[in-house]
This record gives structure tokens, C-alpha cells and sequence, in this order.
């Protein structure tokens, strides 16, 4: 999961992400990238990924975050500059629940119209223990 800089509610049209998630989604594939679920929300992004043999996460970010943002740009999707943050989070999954992880990606906009996004951040952060600070 990662978000727009400053959490900038850049793809509040559901055209827009669908672009977005779409052109993830084709680069990704043609990139050897497993995508197997995107979906998001005005300010952020889910994407269910198998990792290959010699990927990182830290390497697919990258490329994931930063060629998207450059195509985002370069089509005018948004009417001020796009930037995603530097960061992103990540977690493993069983595959026993990849399902249910499938099925909460979905559903991300009937999900944020109960819980905002900084809310389910601070709800991760707490479950997961992480410091926020690194």
C-alpha cells in the first residue's frame, strides 16, 4: 500500500483511478511484475503482489510508484503535479487468506466511506507494532 505525497486526494475520480490502476496493472505485466489485485482510493493505492525469485519489494515500489507517476504526468491526469510518497507498506500474506485480502482491496471505496485513510493507517500501525518513525 502506498500514497499520494502529502496524502493529496489526487485521484478523487474513480475515472482517474481506474486509469491509474489500469496502467499498473499493463506495466506491471509487461514488466514481469505479478499484480494480482490493485485497487485504491483518493489518496492511495493497494496492490496484491507475488514476489519472483530475485524481486524486492523495495525494487518493485520503485519501479511501480515511479513509472506510474511519471505516465500519471505525462497524460495530464491531474491538474497540479503527482507525486506518490517516498514510502509504502507492506506485509506478507498467507495463502490461505489471499481471498479476503482480494476482496479488501475491492471493496477500498465503500471501505473508506466508513474509515478514512489516516484512520486505517493508525489501525495498521498499531496491529502490526511498527514505529512510524522507521
Amino acid at each position: 500500500m502506498f500514497s499520494t505525497k502529502d496524502r493529496i486526494p489526487f485521484l478523487s475520480d474513480k475515472e482517474t483511478r481506474e486509469k491509474v490502476w489500469n496502467h499498473i496493472k499493463e506495466y506491471s505485466f509487461q514488466n514481469g511484475i505479478f499484480v494480482d489485485f490493485i485497487n485504491g482510493y483518493s489518496e492511495h493505492c493497494h496492490c496484491l503482489i507475488s514476489l519472483g525469485l530475485v524481486q524486492t519489494m523495495s525494487k518493485i515500489m520503485n519501479l511501480l510508484k515511479g513509472e506510474s507517476s511519471h505516465w500519471i504526468n505525462k497524460s495530464n491526469l491531474c491538474n497540479s503535479r503527482f507525486e506518490w510518497q517516498n514510502d509504502y507498506f507492506a506485509v506478507s500474506v498467507s495463502e490461505s487468506i489471499v481471498e479476503r485480502v482480494r476482496e479488501y482491496i475491492k471493496n477500498q471505496e465503500a471501505h473508506h466511506h466508513r474509515k478514512t485513510f489516516k484512520e486505517e493507517y493508525d489501525e495498521f500501525i498499531r496491529l502490526y507494532c511498527f514505529n512510524k518513525s522507521g
